[in-house]
């Protein structure tokens, strides 16, 4: 069982969680409620995926050589012997269909788009390390992840929650959210980037070298925080108080900076998933501040309550 936990890579989770927990709270800015039986079919469904992808990512890697002696990142529990490459394998597919049952649920609710939605998020589960082209391997991971877990994650929480999707602030919401995922990505490509050198892994850090690699991360770690006021407003309580995980950003930027690659990069990835949940919190701090949207009336209210009826009535 500690092998199979291991795979599932609990400490990457919070990438799937955040964009469900904040297109759930922008669904509730809107509405003033929320569908909770919703919320919870599209966060199980989405950590599946997310499991599913660590599990093909581990096994894939393994059968092509890509985890070597030399990783300086976590055991991969296929490319050390602890779990044969067959039964990972089937351990993702397995997750594939307890997400897709979980999203039965959503369908019902939204129809065919919620559908189209699903079949794309599971064969990119797949398509990231597999497959005639897989995105790790050529320099695409960064895409992959701003496009899942930030668009994708958080803007199908939304549509779920309302049928619509949302206004500027929830697109923002959705990129800040992708870019942090990002950070985790970026910070992993560039430990391992003389190992995946040798063995065909053509990420952003072995094309454009760590000088690259560096500034990518500094951007994803700092763009959220000026994009939050920009789309809020500065005294917005939604604006401004996830800038105060800025200093985390900061703490993360010198260590890479000052570092070369090495074992401790783990330690700025550990705290690049602090950094996720803490701009997570305060954001939901700030919108809870300002409370959901209201009507000249002083009701809860919304341009979506007035045209998507509740899935739960529907």
């Amino acid at each position: 069982m500690r092998a199979w936990i291991l795979a599932a890579r609990p400490k990457t989770l919070p990438a799937a969680v955040v964009p469900v927990w904040l297109g759930t709270l922008l669904a509730w800015r809107e509405r003033g409620e929320v569908s909770f039986h919703l919320a919870a079919a599209t966060l199980l469904s989405t950590l599946c995926i997310q499991i599913a992808t660590n599990l093909f990512n581990d096994a894939l890697d393994a059968r092509k050589g890509a985890d070597t002696d030399r990783r300086l990142g976590p055991v991969r529990v296929t490319a050390s012997g602890q779990l044969p490459i067959r039964a990972v394998l089937l351990g993702g597919v397995l997750f594939c269909l307890v997400a897709a049952l979980f999203g039965l649920p959503l369908i019902a609710a939204r129809g065919p788009v919620i559908l189209l939605i699903g079949t794309v998020s599971l064969l990119l589960a797949y398509a990231y390390t597999g497959g005639p082209y897989p995105l790790a391997y050529h320099g695409l991971g960064e895409v992959f992840v701003i496009f899942f877990f930030g668009f994708v994650a958080t803007q199908g929480t939304y549509f779920v929650q309302t049928g619509i999707t949302s206004g500027p602030e929830g697109w923002i919401v959705a990129l800040q959210t992708g870019l942090l995922s990002a950070v985790l990505i970026g910070i992993n490509n560039l430990r391992d980037a003389a190992e995946d050198a040798t063995t065909g892994k053509r990420t952003l850090a072995v094309r454009w070298g760590p000088a690259f690699a560096r500034v990518e991360i500094i951007l994803f770690c700092g763009l959220p925080f000026a994009l939050g006021p920009t789309a809020w407003g500065p005294w917005s309580p939604a604006g401004w108080m996830p800038c105060l995980a800025l200093p985390l950003a900061m703490v993360i930027c010198r260590g890479l900076c000052a570092q070369p690659p090495g074992r401790v990069y783990n330690r700025f990835l550990a705290l690049a998933g602090l950094q996720l949940l803490g701009f997570a919190v305060l954001l939901t701090v700030g919108i809870l501040r300002q409370g959901p949207v209201t009507r000249p009336d002083g009701n809860a209210q919304s341009r979506v309550a007035t045209m998507v009826p509740d899935p739960r009535t529907a």
